[in-house]
């Protein structure tokens, strides 16, 4: 089994368990057939890291409202505030504005 994400206009908007093991089977016969966009996404993978120590796929597991970044191939979560910048290894945000770190108890 394997997820895909539903791409418009660069965004996520649909997230599904396929029973496409093959990353191109799935989303090439979506293109064909409906002309929509997938794309392979790991619920393994975050930050660029796989859990299971396997290749990562597309840096980030897809959620809706998240970027699919083309050129990084990559999924970038939704941005925390407008003073985050991407960190270009994780594709995820970098924040110093201390409200929005998570808070230690």
């Amino acid at each position: 089994m394997a997820s895909h994400a539903k791409i418009e206009n660069g965004i996520v908007t649909t997230v599904i368990v396929t029973m496409d093991s093959d990353e191109d089977t799935f989303a090439d016969r979506m293109l064909a057939e409906t002309g929509e966009q997938w794309v392979r996404t790991s619920y393994n993978t975050l930050g660029g890291i796989h859990a299971n120590g396997k290749t990562p796929i597309r840096k980030n597991y897809a959620g809706i409202g998240y970027v699919y970044d083309s050129i990084r191939d990559a999924f970038i979560p939704p941005q925390c505030h407008k003073e985050a910048t991407v960190n270009e290894l994780t594709c995820q945000w970098d924040c110093d504005n201390d409200d929005h770190k998570p808070k230690v108890l």
